[in-house]
């Protein structure tokens, strides 16, 4: 019973499979019917966070050991990071702030908050540029696996309610030296082309990427 269900199928494990073999594939990266948009999406189910943490290292794990380069970008580090270039004293400031308005009215407390960091990380000098940095530092860095190379961006979670997933896809188009680029979306698959980011936020139909699964 054990061994049947360490090698159970989930829709993580099938999507991370496809992904795979499309990154694989005999001329190159298949992960975009659109030649210059190497982009892509794996949904998953948020409850299923550290399963998908798991089974995205052992994708990378197995692709590295096939000679591949694998970038792994964590937007929760980006975020605390942009946090703590802010004066000394910035986020003791706004969570003082966002208690005493969160004890009037919890929304006030939230809308405050967004009004703080949502500067921060939109638009495309924002989360996205440090992003695009990363993405084609490593390229240069390892110029000669240009097609064996894959930028993995993940703890999308942690931009939750600030930004929208689709705004970061957006503000990178064009600035990821043509890296295959996989975004990990917690969320929920509405339609074809829908996905609710943590499967809250209204449904947003304006994806470009292929979503997996």
């Amino acid at each position: 019973m054990t061994q049947m269900k360490m090698f159970q199928k989930t829709p993580i494990t099938e999507a991370l499979s496809a992904l795979r073999q499309d990154l694989v594939h005999e001329d190159g990266p298949r992960i975009s019917t659109m030649r210059n948009y190497r982009f892509a999406i794996v949904q998953y189910d948020p409850a299923r966070e550290f399963e998908l943490r798991g089974e995205v290292q052992r994708l990378a794990s197995d692709l590295m050991a096939h000679g591949w380069k694998v970038l792994s970008i964590d937007l929760h580090r980006l975020l605390l990071n942009r946090v703590r270039a802010q004066d000394t004293d910035w986020a003791d400031r706004v969570r003082d702030m966002e208690r005493r308005m969160a004890k009037i009215e919890p929304d006030r407390g939230l809308n405050y908050l967004k009004s703080k960091l949502t500067p921060l990380i939109e638009e495309p000098d924002g989360i996205a540029a440090d992003c695009s940095r990363l993405i084609c530092d490593y390229a240069k860095d390892h110029g000669d696996h240009a097609d064996r190379t894959l930028a993995l961006i993940g703890r999308a979670g942690a931009l939750y309610p600030f930004f929208r997933s689709s705004a970061l896809l957006k503000h990178l188009d064009g600035r990821t030296c043509n890296v295959p680029v996989v975004l990990l979306y917690p969320g929920e698959r509405r339609g074809r082309t829908g996905l609710s980011f943590m499967g809250v936020l209204e449904s947003d139909n304006d994806y470009r990427p292929r979503i997996y699964p």
